[in-house]
């Protein structure tokens, strides 16, 4: 049972940073923490790293550690609830890592495990963009690309607790190797880590850009959504180009799943969805309804930009965590 408190710490790990919510029964956010993912580090290295951000917020908050009831967590790749393992996360080199237990021996409280875009997923149809829907796709698009499903609104996890890896399904036959190891997958095409190796290929090329100089100024080691977003903002070719085959990907991608399940709502979620809103989905919808089997579903299925923003997965793993421990 939580206590009367039922303070919780949601943390959404993601390659290339983790956000932590701490959030009260109401769904208030008390106070908030991220910190970069550093993924050079040994597992155990990155589960004090986790430790440390929710501790920092638990104090932003006002709070002690022995006032947190719970934590939970949404990491990348299939996982297994029951026993706390991340069975597999290729962007972050891990394999059959018991993250659940690890983080709750460092926290000495109760830990949860959800795969992060289910999470994501979740707290978009729960208390977000997909409010009201009773089935409904969630799209995450970032380091690399997930999936969720909420199908007649339960969360649908497969036989094996790996359905929604929507990001590996094939796009491009024999296409740009995908971290997976396979070629061709969606997310080695459309991901923000597969837009910036089309950016910086093109440059080496011969070709002018200012994504490079932005990323400089802004001391920056990767392409960010707010690097992508300055580079449009500039109308740059090179990012524009890429953006569109991406989104055209991506486009392909929505129509496939909208044709396969027959949902009411997609919400695309992550950091460029947050960042730029209809900017982002309205081509991707535009590119989806190309490719609808059925006409009626342009007017009867909604596509649209997450409402939660970076706060998703995170928020997604609190709601996780109440119907576990309920």
């Amino acid at each position: 049972m939580l206590r009367r408190k039922r303070i919780i710490a949601g943390i959404d790990l993601g390659g290339t940073s983790m956000q932590v919510l701490i959030v009260d029964q109401r769904n208030n956010i008390l106070a908030e923490a991220k910190a970069p993912t550093r993924r050079a580090k040994k597992p155990l290295g990155v589960v004090a790293d986790i430790a440390k951000a929710v501790e920092e917020a638990m104090t932003n908050a006002g709070l002690k550690r022995s006032d947190l009831t719970a934590a939970s967590i949404g990491a990348p790749g299939p996982v297994d609830r029951d026993r706390g393992i991340v069975h597999e996360a290729p962007n972050l080199g891990w394999f059959e890592f018991p993250l659940g237990p690890a983080l709750a021996k460092r926290l000495r409280v109760p830990v949860v495990l959800e795969n992060d875009v289910n999470a994501g997923t979740l707290g978009e149809h729960v208390l977000g963009a997909g409010v009201g829907a009773s089935n409904l796709i969630g799209i995450f698009v970032g380091t690399g690309i997930g999936g969720g499903l909420i199908i007649n609104s339960k969360l649908y996890e497969g036989s094996h607790g790996g359905a929604g890896e929507i990001g590996h399904m094939l796009i491009v036959l024999d296409g740009p190797l995908c971290g997976c190891g396979h070629r061709g997958c969606v997310e080695a095409v459309a991901s923000r880590t597969a837009m910036e190796r089309d950016v910086r290929a093109a440059i080496k090329s011969g070709r002018k850009s200012c994504v490079l100089e932005l990323m400089k100024r802004r001391n920056k080691t990767r392409m960010t959504s707010s690097v992508i977003n300055a580079a449009l903002k500039r109308k740059d070719p090179v990012m524009r180009e890429v953006m569109e085959r991406a989104q055209r990907y991506l486009g392909i991608l929505v129509a496939n799943v909208v044709n396969l399940l027959d949902p009411e709502c997609v919400v695309i979620g992550g950091g460029l969805a947050g960042r730029l809103g209809e900017l982002y989905v309205g081509p991707i919808r535009e590119y989806a309804h190309e490719h609808f089997f059925r006409e009626k579903d342009v007017k009867r299925v909604r596509i649209v930009p997450g409402k939660l923003a970076d706060n998703a997965g995170a928020f997604g793993a609190v709601v996780v965590a109440r119907r576990r421990l309920r």
